[in-house]
């Protein structure tokens, strides 16, 4: 069976980021790299594959060619494959495009059984996608487990939410996001940076996956981008030096106002 973990390329979230005329984002501008949240994503399916007989772990992604360098760290990190669906059709697609891409390319890779994403990308932040996603393979999804293991033929996790905890289990094939409380994700060493330059990555087009292009891409976008506004400057704060009493009372009449 393979293990599908969806990552995304993202801007990397220390530098500036800029946005083209028509409100997609200026990828050329900034640096970018594996979205931090997916990488524990790529660890609960190596030790997925670590429990389940015979498994095999493939990293899937949709975006520019470059994107690859994303691929090629979920590579380091222990997969054992991973595939590029690329093509300039899909450019401005919003959410509902990604899952149909998505959809079709674990379709097409042979014996998935098991795709894991993480629980949000860390520069749309939206976290929809794991649903939508089984939603479009008519699978079932685990969502947002803060612990995955598995159970027999299937998957059991936790769910930590305002209520409590929950234990829910899942048969295969099934959808499952995880979130940051998985455990840390594994750091490659230098052995594991060498060898994931030698593990292929295949590149799809929607042609290759048989997706209309008429259905994807900014065109057949659902959600549209009408403004991008920047934050406000962080203003600079009250100082109060501690003077003998005068401070406390500036500190109450601060608290009360606030």
């Amino acid at each position: 069976m393979r293990i599908l973990t969806c990552v995304k390329y993202v801007p990397d979230p220390v530098d500036e980021v800029s946005f083209s005329s028509a409100h997609t984002l200026d990828r050329a501008a900034s640096s970018c790299l594996l979205s931090e949240l997916d990488e524990y994503a790529v660890e609960q399916a190596l030790q997925a594959r670590a429990a389940l007989p015979e498994a095999s772990v493939a990293a899937l992604t949709v975006g520019p060619a470059d994107a690859e360098a994303g691929l090629r760290k979920a590579l380091q990190m222990g997969a054992d494959e991973a595939y590029l669906v690329s093509d300039d059709a899909i450019a401005g697609s919003d959410v509902f495009g990604t899952v149909a891409v998505l959809a079709a390319a674990v379709r097409a890779v042979p014996d998935a059984g098991l795709v894991i994403c993480g629980m949000s990308s860390t520069d749309g932040e939206m976290g929809v996608l794991p649903a939508l996603l089984a939603h479009a393979l008519d699978w079932p999804l685990l969502s947002m487990a803060a612990s995955l293991e598995v159970a027999g033929s299937g998957l059991r996790g936790t769910r930590v939410d305002e209520v409590g905890a929950r234990t829910v289990e899942t048969p295969l094939p099934a959808v499952v996001s995880v979130t940051d409380q998985t455990g840390e994700p594994r750091y490659p060493t230098f052995k594991d940076v060498m060898a994931a330059k030698k593990k292929p990555v295949t590149e799809w087009s929607l042609a290759d996956l048989g997706v209309d292009p008429a259905t994807v891409g900014a065109g057949a976008a659902r959600v549209e981008v009408a403004t991008i506004t920047r934050n406000p400057d962080r203003q600079a704060g009250t100082v109060l030096v501690d003077d003998g009493g005068s401070s406390v009372t500036e500190l109450v009449a601060f608290l009360t106002e606030a």
